[in-house]
This record gives C-alpha cells, structure tokens and sequence, in this order.
C-alpha cells in the first residue's frame, strides 16, 4: 500500500456566511436573575426609597420657601464650614494616611502591631465618645490645648476643633484602601527601574505613585464623604456657636427638634445633591486614572 492512502484530510473551509459560534459563560454562582432582584429591592428599601422620601418631603416646601430656608445666612456659613472642613481633613488624611499605610507595610517597627490597632480606633469607638474625649484633650484646659493657649492657638469650641474632628474619623479609610495595594505592590518594578539607574524619586513619581493614585482617590473620597455627614463627634468639640461653629448636620437636628420637617429635608437636599456631585466627581477621577495606568501598562 501506498503512503499515500495515509494522508490526512484537509479540514473543509468554513462557509463564508458561518460564524463561530461563541460559548455561553460560565456562571459559579446559579440564579443571577433571583440574585439581581434581591438586591435591587434590599438597595431600594435601604438607600433608594428613603433618599426619595427626602426629596419629595422638601419638595412640599414650594420653590421659594425651600430657596429661603437653604439660603438663610446661618445655613450658608454652616455649608462653608462642614463641606470646607471636609474637603481639607480628607486631604490632610490623604497625605498622613499615606504615610502610615507606607510605614506600616514596608518598614518594621516595635510596636507595630500596636499602631496597625489603633488606625481602626475610629471605626470602633463611638462617635459622641471620640467628640468627648477630643473636647477634653483640645480644651483650655486640657493636656493638649493648655499648651496650645499660650501660643495663642485655640482647638476647642472653634472651627479648628471641628477639623481636628473630621480628621480623627476619617484616617481609617485612607490607611486601610491604600495598605493592601502596598502589600500586592511588586517590589521587582522598584528594583528594575533601580537597575536602569533611576533615583528614589523618580521610581516613586513615575512606577508607584500612578498604580497607587486610584486606592489613593478613593480613600479621599470616602474620607470626605465620613466627615461630610459626621455629627456625634464634632458636636462635643465644635461649641455650636451660630455662624462660626455650627455644622450642617446640626442645623438639621435643629430643624427636627423644631418640628420644622420640611425645613430638615429641605437641608439634607442641599447636602445629598453637593455630595453626589462632587463623588462622581472624584470617582471618575478615579476612573479616569485607572483607565490611564491601563494604557500605560
């Protein structure tokens, strides 16, 4: 027998309006529709109806006395100060967070344990209790503001207590999105761009710093939305003073106790409206920076 009677076959040519057909995917969890529907009622009944009783609540105000109820002079310096004080402790933790997180991941310490500990501390210790013993440290007379006084550098009862506050509760979020990208950072891109010749500051500024900016964005924004809508532990330090002290959260408790409904709601729009705004404004920053450390990479 020939070899020739062993070849093998030429596969057939597909045809040219065939199409190759595409596997379905591979679902580990059964049930998606079930899973979706669960979901979309729980974040309805938790997030979606409750933020839409709010809106229509203050929408019985009528447009000019919801205007003048959220444009008063006291409201106007409360805004300044709780988002102001906001937007500057979350930058003051963006930077110190930092530090923390890149301390406690690459270096070792005594009492490392310890500080890793601590960093939760705000996450478990009551609010009104964090406002207390802030109120007790920064006052006159307290450890910290005794020595602070003759300086002329007063903390308790003003608007600097108020951000000594908002900084207190909001670390945690910062050291704690940023800590694990530390840890599954690879050294081997810090040893290589080492190799080429490139100084400590340029492999921070160029390889590091752009795979850590998105945890870095994110933990800004969750620690400017913290202290946003913090109240039990600003209270206590704040001093409450109308025009100086005050903060948004408390004008609301104000309106509440005041059986003004309409005026609380009519506030708390103000606040979910500026604080939607500039979240999807720092996430899609965010995005925006992920999307380019994609390219680059």
């Amino acid at each position: 027998m020939s070899s020739a009677s062993y070849a093998i076959p030429a596969p057939e040519a597909p045809a040219a309006n065939s199409r190759p057909r595409r596997s379905k995917p591979f679902r580990v969890l059964p049930g998606f529709g079930l899973t979706l529907g669960y979901t979309l009622v729980y974040l309805s009944l938790i997030v979606l109806i409750p933020l839409g009783g709010v809106f229509l609540k203050a929408s019985g105000l009528g447009w000019e006395a919801f205007w003048n109820v959220i444009s008063a002079p006291r409201m106007v310096a409360s805004y300044k100060l709780s988002f102001g004080a906001s937007l500057l402790a979350a930058g003051i933790n963006t930077v110190f967070g930092f530090l923390l997180a890149w301390a406690l991941v690459r270096y070792d310490f005594f009492g490392k344990r310890v500080v890793d500990a601590l960093v939760d501390l705000p996450f478990a210790l009551p609010t009104a209790v964090a406002g207390i013993a802030l109120a007790t440290v920064y006052s006159p007379k307290g450890w910290i503001g005794s020595a602070l006084e003759p300086l002329g550098i007063k903390v308790a009862y003003t608007p600097l207590g108020v951000l000594v506050a908002l900084v207190f509760i909001g670390l945690p979020f910062v050291v704690r999105t940023v800590q694990p990208i530390l840890e599954d950072l690879e050294t081997e891109l810090e040893e290589a761009a080492a190799s080429l010749g490139a100084q400590r500051w340029t492999t921070f500024r160029l390889v590091i710093f752009p795979l850590l900016l998105p945890a870095i964005l994110t933990g800004f924004a969750l620690s400017f939305a913290r202290a946003v809508g913090e109240y039990g532990s600003v209270i206590f330090v704040a001093g409450n003073i109308p025009m100086v002290s005050e903060i948004t959260p408390l004008m609301i408790i104000t309106k509440l106790e005041q059986f003004d409904y309409r005026g609380a709601t009519a506030i708390a729009t103000v606040m979910l409206v500026a604080s939607f705004v500039l979240l999807f404004a720092i996430n899609g920053l965010q995005a925006w920076s992920a999307r380019r450390i994609g390219r680059a990479v």
